[in-house]
């Protein structure tokens, strides 16, 4: 199941991909729509927070000095 959404999603992208370089080169007025919303998700995307689970970097137990 969790392989079907990833494919659904990667066609997504491609489909999204390929409509801004059609946009881009004059094309319909639904490829331009298309084109905007994938843009407007990928600066969605790149200016979300980074973080999740793991912001700190990784774990450290101490400084690093033996004693």
């Amino acid at each position: 199941m969790l392989l079907i959404i990833l494919y659904v999603v990667l066609v997504l992208v491609v489909g999204g991909c390929a409509c801004v370089v059609w946009a881009a080169r004059g094309g319909p007025a639904w490829a331009r729509g298309i084109a905007t919303a994938t843009l407007a998700a990928g600066e969605l995307v790149r200016a979300r927070p980074r973080g999740g689970r793991n912001s700190g970097g990784g774990t450290t137990m101490g400084d690093g000095s033996d004693g």
